[in-house]
């Protein structure tokens, strides 16, 4: 082979594995755009700040971060919008696992959803990390470890009521106040009737809540309704 056919086979060669290579680093572009991690914070108050949260998960080169200040226990639009947009192959990361569930049970029931969509889960500060076998044993034992505690206290529940039964008592919830109850209840009525105690100095007075003496001020004994 002389020098120019030579020059002619090493660029062909060159080319095909620039080819090669460029091929190869498109394909690994495009699934780095398809897979992507999304955060999630929250906090519980519009008071309270989500800086910290924010500044772990820019860290770890969240794409995208779904941010949530809510005061209600049941409405999350921000963890909806972010449950909506999730695509197989995707990874939620929170700083905590109590912010994404507010109970155990909710924590559970959302990572479960994640993986049967083919969605990772990774909290920044807890072992858990389901785009990795250790992690998955980590979440599966946690799992296994809640639904123990359920069945335990399950199982006690019904082991009190049925002593209860055997002894002649019906479970559940006692029916109308305590003696000791009704006569706070009267106490806070009387003491807020004369006018000279705000309901906070009521409650100090008598060892309970604001809230509480005003649940025992629209107390009614029954003695009082049949005199009416």
């Amino acid at each position: 082979m002389d020098g120019e056919n030579y020059k002619k086979l090493s660029y062909f060669v060159v080319s095909k594995n620039n080819v090669a290579s460029t091929a190869c680093l498109l394909g690994s572009l495009r699934l780095t755009l398809l897979f992507m991690l999304i955060g999630y914070a929250r906090v519980s108050t519009q008071d309270q700040q989500l800086h910290l949260q924010l500044d772990g998960l820019k860290q770890i080169g969240c794409e995208r971060i779904f941010q949530e200040k809510v005061s209600s226990g049941k409405v999350r639009p921000q963890l909806q919008l972010l449950l909506d947009s999730l695509r197989t192959g995707d990874t939620v990361v929170v700083w905590k696992l109590d912010r994404l569930g507010r109970s155990l049970k909710e924590l559970i029931t959302l990572i479960n959803d994640f993986q049967k969509k083919g969605v990772g889960f990774r909290s920044l500060n807890d072992a858990i990390d389901t785009t990795t076998a250790q992690g998955r044993l980590v979440f599966n034992l946690f799992a296994s470890l809640a639904e123990f505690e359920r069945d335990l206290i399950r199982e006690r529940t019904q082991a009190g009521l049925s002593a209860a039964r055997s002894r002649g008592r019906l479970g559940g919830r006692p029916k109308g106040l305590s003696q000791e109850t009704v006569a706070k209840a009267k106490a806070a009525r009387t003491l807020y009737e004369a006018k000279d105690k705000t309901a906070e100095e009521i409650g100090k007075l008598l060892g309970i809540s604001r809230a509480t003496v005003y649940r025992y001020l629209s107390y009614r004994p029954v003695e009082e309704d049949k005199a009416k």
